[in-house]
């Protein structure tokens, strides 16, 4: 099934880029807007397998995909990205921020690398990408701008004092920025998932995913493929009025 033949194709004609593509919730939200009608960049930084394995995704839904390399703590690499993707690609109207790391420690052990690496990458890089891009988001008339934030930094968590700071500073950035660029018909909005069913979550020991289970009131993790379609309707015609807002994806965990 094409995008275009897809039952809704809801954001069908979008080109859009989507950093972190390649990652375990990236490659959802990659395959859910090809399904749904749109053109996908795919940005990527060590993983260029994975990434070319979603361009053929994309094109599986008779869109056109693009894997473009970036280091989005790098405003010089993330501006170089953009002037490929203008010359291989065309220019974007929509933008994920989905890139993101972590690197946990009990905060009294935690180094300054560890504490920077992890602000640069979460934060810094949605500076980056937004800055890069907003000129051309802005003037389609019809903007998105989406961040993959975390219910960690709405709440917190131990061990991730640096994780819930750039989470949370993603979620006022977005806040700031909705307001600025209301005016010119782009909105920005924010994506918070819980617990979701990814590598990185089955790598957690089982004890460990049990008391998690516990704090959530519907019992299990998140899929991928939620997070992906809460994205799809932040993008969709159907949120043209929805601007500034954090969409939780929790299961209820945090309310």
């Amino acid at each position: 099934m094409t995008g275009e033949d897809s039952p809704r194709a809801r954001v069908k004609g979008r080109r859009a880029l989507v950093t972190g593509g390649s990652g375990g919730i990236g490659t959802a939200i990659v395959e859910g807007l090809a399904s749904e009608g749109a053109d996908v960049a795919v940005q990527w930084y060590r993983n260029r397998a994975e990434a070319d394995r979603m361009v053929e995704v994309v094109r599986k839904f008779d869109q056109e995909g693009i894997a473009v390399q970036a280091d989005v703590l790098d405003s010089k690499s993330v501006i170089a990205m953009r002037d490929t993707l203008h010359e291989e690609f065309g220019k974007v109207d929509t933008l994920i921020n989905c890139a993101g790391i972590n690197r946990d420690s009990i905060f009294h052990r935690m180094t300054d690398a560890q504490w920077d690496e992890v602000i640069n990458v979460n934060l810094s890089g949605v500076f980056h990408c937004c800055r890069a891009f907003v000129e051309e988001i802005t003037a389609s008339g019809h903007g998105r701008i989406v961040n993959i934030s975390s219910l960690v930094g709405e709440m917190g968590n131990i061990g991730q004092v640096n994780y819930a700071a750039s989470k949370s500073g993603m979620i006022g950035f977005a806040k700031a920025l909705a307001r600025e660029l209301a005016a010119k018909r782009t909105t920005v909005n924010v994506v918070a998932p819980g617990f979701i069913d990814t590598p990185m979550v089955r790598k957690i020991p089982d004890g460990v995913k049990d008391k998690i289970l516990n704090q959530i009131p519907m019992g299990r993790f998140g899929t991928p493929h939620e997070v992906a379609m809460s994205v799809i309707y932040l993008v969709s015609p159907e949120a043209d009025y929805v601007t500034g807002a954090v969409l939780n994806v929790n299961g209820g965990m945090y309310l």
